[in-house]
């Protein structure tokens, strides 16, 4: 049994020497680097924080202990200390999760993902247990770039603020951008700056000083100065310690019994405390270090000896069919420029960036500040185009509608990973935009089909200056080009059947799914009409004209079903006194799973058989409340008519024939059987509803006192 297969929790580290510890850790980067290659995963940032995790669990006691990861893919090694050793199904359907998961785990505590969020739980953490009296630590664990955006500083502020609250910050600097200060004498002073003792004199030599007449105030501020100058000279830590926070480091990272020093002279200090760890991303897997893109941030199924790709390609993905376009809009047009949030590659702006490396700006996490600045860049006479995963543009929802929609810039945003993303779970998914930025107005919403259609569409976005645009892909391979066979105002009619029934209105890239629910419809004789919306906000005004020829609207989405493009589409239709049922297909209002992205869309029902099958009851129970309808006049009035033949009858003193009147079925004499046939099961429908309405009598009562 190896070290690691002997770990079952973060206790079983505590007893390990510092030969076992070595060894532990080079175990933990082979498995991580066979497992992540096998499922795909994060594995630049996981290589890089094994002896950081380690000192975490042996110093502190998780779970009472609250140790938070920001961002969460940096927690691999976290689970591997934590019980969570099978990662055969590693972000797949069933498997573990690629972030903390409070369902896999007590230990985990923050499973969003979303960057620079750890400092203010941690801050709420804090507050809550001082407020309550609790023991305990809190530490959050701030990495790769996370510390970049502002929601992390707004934290920052207030962490120190309070002087007497405790909480431990670890810096996960994987970037190297201090050399670290190594020695007994920058040891000893970082040991002086997280000592009680060390504060008390301090504040007792400001009360002895400000005290003397005269030259005290002076000489105060000059020996303070002197004092911060001292320190100025082993350690980079002014900008924190100017915040109010005590600073410990640079620590070596990769040196366990430099972390745990740290971290046990941190955790007796009673206030915040900043602790400074230098890593390097992908420590110990050479192909990883050399990888100067990301340092295999990110990985696909790879052999972990070439690091071939060992899933077959499928084409070329939406991503680099953007980056290819946009490159090209680029060399047509100076006044394009691009903006990303710390993202440019995974965005596809990386070849912009080469070609024009003066038009395009990474603002790191700050989505907010990209939104913003692409306002200003509009405002200055350029065309902006901001590039963010869909999941992200969520935080800068307020500047897009007050600072460009308001303002009437001319910003064109790209969402990529919109719609459902699968392994990446719950809180990447790009499920939300459709919905949320209905409200905007002036807002224009592409989502294209295919790749022809991202071409077109981008270039039709970058040429409106005086409102924003969006456009929207997901996360996969492109697939072939969906042609169209005529248009309709600004719709693409994709299909047109023989006198058809149901309008499929396919959004984006669900036109191939509609098409193939359309086929099955048609071999049921469901005639059907598919169209592609191209720019999904406004709706466009052909929509209800074309709609009021049909029985039933199918709005088929990749986003939530709430306020989504199948809500517009029946406001559309309401406001043109279109009385066409509208039926919304989309993503349900919940955090979706990790799995695969087909899985996750089979299991949400946005499949052709599902789609044609719920169409096609849809259908089936209009036209039972339609039969219904049409019978009950029929019914009552024959009913009406019996009863004026058994009073007429009665008045001439004849008694009514055998079995009372016979009735004759609705459409009898008319429609021939086919009426019959039609009119007896709405007559039985009539019955049993009436039956169900009766209130319990006496017989019913009779029944009970008889058991």
């Amino acid at each position: 049994m190896t070290i690691l297969e002997s770990i079952r929790g973060p206790r079983d580290l505590k007893a390990l020497s510092e030969a076992e510890i070595g060894q532990l850790g080079d175990e933990i980067r082979e498995f991580l680097v066979h497992a992540v290659a096998r499922t795909g995963g994060h594995l630049g940032p996981n290589l890089g924080v094994v002896e950081l995790s380690i000192a975490l669990h042996r110093v502190f006691e998780s779970p009472v202990d609250r140790i938070l990861w920001d961002t969460g893919h940096q927690s691999y090694v976290h689970k591997l200390l934590t019980g969570r050793q099978d990662f055969s199904k590693l972000r797949g359907k069933g498997g573990l999760s690629g972030y903390p998961s409070r369902e896999e785990s007590e230990h985990d505590i923050i499973e969003n993902s979303h960057a620079s969020t750890a400092l203010g739980w941690a801050d709420g953490l804090a507050k809550a247990r001082q407020v309550q009296g609790e023991k305990g630590h809190v530490v959050a664990v701030i990495g790769d770039g996370a510390l970049t955006g502002g929601m992390a500083w707004e934290a920052l502020n207030n962490i120190a603020a309070a002087k007497d609250r405790p909480l431990i910050i670890v810096v996960n600097d994987n970037e190297r951008s201090y050399s670290p200060t190594i020695g007994g004498l920058a040891n000893h002073l970082a040991t002086l700056r997280t000592t009680d003792s060390y504060e008390k004199v301090l504040a007792w030599g400001k009360d002895v000083l400000l005290g003397m007449p005269v030259v005290g105030g002076t000489l105060y501020e000059s020996l303070h100065g002197a004092k911060k100058g001292f320190k100025d000279a082993f350690a980079p830590q002014g900008m924190f310690e100017d915040l109010g926070l005590k600073y410990v480091g640079p620590i070596d990272g990769h040196d366990v019994g430099a972390v745990e020093s740290a971290l046990r002279r941190a955790k007796r200090f009673h206030g915040p405390v900043l602790i400074h760890c230098l890593t390097e991303k992908g420590r110990g897997y050479e192909p990883a270090i050399a990888h100067e893109e990301d340092h295999f941030h990110t990985v696909g199924v790879m052999d972990p000896l070439t690091c071939e790709p060992l899933a077959p390609s499928n084409g070329p993905s939406w991503t680099s069919v953007f980056g290819d376009e946009i490159v090209r809009i680029g060399e047509a047009r100076e006044d394009v420029v691009a903006i990303t949030a710390a993202m440019l590659h995974p965005v596809g702006l990386a070849k912009f960036a080469a070609r024009f490396p003066d038009r395009v700006w990474d603002v790191g996490i700050a989505e907010q500040h990209a939104a913003v600045s692409a306002a200003g860049l509009a405002t200055g006479g350029l065309h902006p185009v901001v590039a963010v995963y869909a999941t992200f543009l969520n935080r800068a929802f307020d500047q897009l509608l007050m600072d460009v929609a308001l303002h009437r810039c001319g910003v064109t945003f790209v969402l990529d990973r919109a719609g459902v993303t699968g392994v990446d779970g719950a809180s990447h998914n790009g499920m939300w935009d459709m919905s949320i930025l209905q409200v905007v107005p002036g807002l224009r919403i592409a989502a294209p089909r295919d790749a022809d259609q991202l071409c077109a569409q981008l270039r039709e976005a970058v040429a409106v200056d005086d409102a924003p645009t969006l456009i929207r892909f997901p996360k996969e391979s492109v697939g072939p080009v969906v042609p169209a066979v005529d248009r309709v105002g600004g719709l693409d009619v994709l299909h047109r059947g023989e006198r058809p029934e149901v309008l499929l209105v396919a959004v984006g890239v669900m036109a191939p799914v509609c098409l193939q629910a359309a086929e099955l419809l048609e071999a049921r004789g469901v005639n059907c009409t598919v169209v592609d919306p191209r720019w999904v906000k406004p709706v466009d005004p052909a929509l209800p004209g074309l709609a009021a020829e049909h029985r039933l609207v199918a709005v088929v989405e990749d986003n939530s079903r709430a306020a989504g493009v199948g809500s517009a589409v029946a406001l559309a239709l309401g406001d043109a006194e279109v009385d066409v049922p509208v039926r919304r297909f989309g993503i349900p209002e919940q955090f979706l799973a990790h799995a695969k992205r087909g899985e996750v869309l089979a299991d949400i029902g946005l499949t052709p058989v599902e789609i044609a099958g719920r169409i096609s009851a849809s259908l089936a129970t209009r036209d039972a409340r339609s039969t219904v309808m049409e019978a009950e006049p029929a019914v009552e009035g024959q009913a009406s008519e019996a009863r004026r033949v058994v009073n007429g009858q009665a008045a001439e003193g004849k008694a009514p024939a055998s079995g009372g009147s016979k009735v004759r079925p609705a459409g009898q004499g008319t429609s021939g059987a086919s009426g019959a046939s039609r009119a007896q099961p709405a007559r039985q429908r009539v019955a049993k509803r009436q039956t169900a309405k009766k209130p319990a009598g006496k017989e019913h009562a009779s029944k009970e006192k008889q058991e």
